[in-house]
């Protein structure tokens, strides 16, 4: 048994296809017509796309005076790489007894640290953090509603289009959850745990966006933007200061936990933390377009325009592709013995991440001029 491939590792893998034990420790390259399925390589095109396409979105803010969309694609980096690796080899940090082993992605075209870190993961995490918070910026809702509203909202558009994502990737092998660690993967809804949705595609996003705009998004001495080591350090600091968010927002459903976990009761807990986040997310979302008539927008930026739709679009092609072994699935489980998502919960997530597009594009047309976007 290797250090990198224990028993439960090796489970979760071979279920996927591969053997965890003969990978590469640094990196690999894979053919992209050769990988288990032909959502794969789409789905690596759309992120990897998005999150380069963010990055010159990125810079371009920057070089305009305003730090902050490329503070946060650098703090998502950061976050993913204090992150990741526990979740891979969480014996190496001493977690193995607390956390177990959690999960392993399938084999894609790029994949590095023992082929459990495919090069698109890397990339979704810059991309869907641009993608939420130029949403919910574009609409105006930092600047009129403050950092905390505006990080609020993130969390929320963050989950409603991560959660498209993530309720369809154990059913076409994206990835596989261990399903006999009850520490973090249960309680599920579905076959995605629910610690999962609210303290990864929501709480993370929501509280770096925070950090971000309020360290990053600061204004410098001389009343500029932060520039050099005044802006590196704060950039650092929200991206090592996120995963410590999960561990503090998970304590209401942890309290349930230890030796014997209160599955039902942490399912409930969740579920009402879940409930919290739509409700608060659907507020601030309706009272910013009925506020637009006297609430400036910013103006229109050529990422908010196009890649949030660019990512739907592409998730519902996806699912039309998975949809006939989803609705032929038996208690939970496809043909091909891969365990689906929750469809109401996926059909509720794309209603309202069109919803947020539809406040968008029908901004342009009813708000009075724009002013230019501030700095910071």
């Amino acid at each position: 048994m290797s250090a990198t491939c224990d028993e439960a590792a090796e489970q979760v893998t071979r279920d996927l296809g591969f053997d965890c034990h003969d990978v590469s420790p640094v990196v690999s390259v894979n053919d992209p017509f050769s990988l288990a399925n032909w959502t794969m390589p789409v789905l690596e095109l759309v992120i990897i796309a998005g999150a380069v396409f963010a990055l010159v979105h990125a810079v371009r803010r920057f070089r305009a005076g305003d730090p902050v969309n490329l503070a946060l694609w650098i703090a998502s980096l950061i976050y993913l790489f204090v992150t990741e690796p526990p979740l891979y080899f969480p014996e190496w940090f001493g977690l193995d007894d607390r956390y177990g082993f959690i999960f392993a992605h399938n084999i894609f075209t790029v994949q590095f640290m023992w082929d459990r870190l495919p090069l698109y993961i890397i990339a979704i995490y810059p991309a869907l953090s641009q993608l939420a918070y130029e949403s919910v910026r574009v609409l105006g809702v930092f600047r009129h509603r403050g950092a905390l509203i505006g990080s609020i909202a993130v969390a929320f558009v963050c989950q409603v289009y991560y959660e498209i994502f993530d309720q369809l990737g154990p059913q076409l092998q994206w990835w596989a959850w261990n399903d006999a660690n009850d520490i973090v993967n249960h309680p599920a809804l579905a076959s995605v745990p629910m610690n999962s949705m609210l303290l990864f595609a929501s709480v993370s996003f929501g509280v770096m966006t925070f950090l971000v705009v309020t360290l990053a998004g600061s204004k410098a001495a001389d009343g500029g933007p932060r520039r050099g080591w005044s802006l590196t350090w704060r950039i650092a600091l929200a991206g090592v200061l996120t995963p410590l968010s999960m561990a503090l927002f998970g304590i209401p459903s942890a309290i349930f936990g230890g030796d014997t976990p209160n599955v039902t009761a942490q399912a409930w807990v969740l579920g009402v933390e879940l409930g919290v986040l739509w409700l608060a997310g659907i507020w601030i979302l309706i009272t910013s377009v009925r506020r637009r008539g006297v609430e400036q927008i910013e103006p229109m930026t050529p990422f908010a325009r196009i890649y949030p739709v660019v990512y739907l679009l592409s998730m519902a092609v996806l699912w039309l592709g998975a949809l006939p072994a989803f609705l032929d699935a038996d208690d939970g489980v496809t043909s091909n013995g891969t365990p689906i998502g929750s469809g109401w919960y996926t059909i509720a997530c794309f209603a309202a991440a069109i919803a947020v597009l539809a406040a968008l594009y029908t901004a342009r047309r009813r708000s009075p001029v724009a002013n230019p976007a501030p700095v910071g």
